[in-house]
């Protein structure tokens, strides 16, 4: 698989330290050469976003995709997704639910708050790789994404 070559950025919001790495090493398996960066609840998220707290004196570069774990500390991700949606400067950027939940009233409720995917965490890292390629295909090659 060619690298896919982009200035759009992903951001991950997970509090689980293995899990970003895990990420991270997934995306380079594929080629994926989008920065990524990483915040562990969503209260970081919304900081991230909103350029404040310890992210004032940062170059934030506006992510392309979130991928948003649901449960974590602070904020959990459902806060912070209902943040996101209904806010008028972030709501169109695109929102990935990436999570070990497979709790029906997981999906229903985060599609409510205008998630745009629900992908449940696989648990094998060559699944994960797996996963990564068709976010990354289908996020990076496939859909149109507004640059604003």
């Amino acid at each position: 698989m060619k690298p896919i070559l982009t200035q759009l950025s992903i951001l991950m919001a997970d509090d689980d330290p293995d899990d970003r790495m895990l990420m991270k090493e997934a995306l380079e398996e594929n080629n994926l050469t989008n920065p990524i960066h990483f915040v562990e609840d969503g209260t970081e998220l919304l900081d991230y976003l909103h350029v404040r707290g310890k992210f004032m004196k940062e170059k934030i570069i506006k992510p392309a995709l979130i991928l948003l774990d649901l449960n974590m500390p602070k904020m959990d991700g459902r806060e912070a997704l209902h943040h996101i949606k209904n806010h008028p400067e972030l709501r169109r950027i695109p929102v990935v639910v990436l999570t070990t939940s497979r709790a029906e009233e997981d999906i229903v409720k985060t599609y409510d708050l205008g998630v745009n995917s629900f992908i449940c965490k696989p648990v094998r890292f060559d699944e994960l790789v797996e996963v990564t390629a068709k976010i990354g295909n289908y996020w990076f090659g496939t859909v149109a994404l507004p640059r604003t």
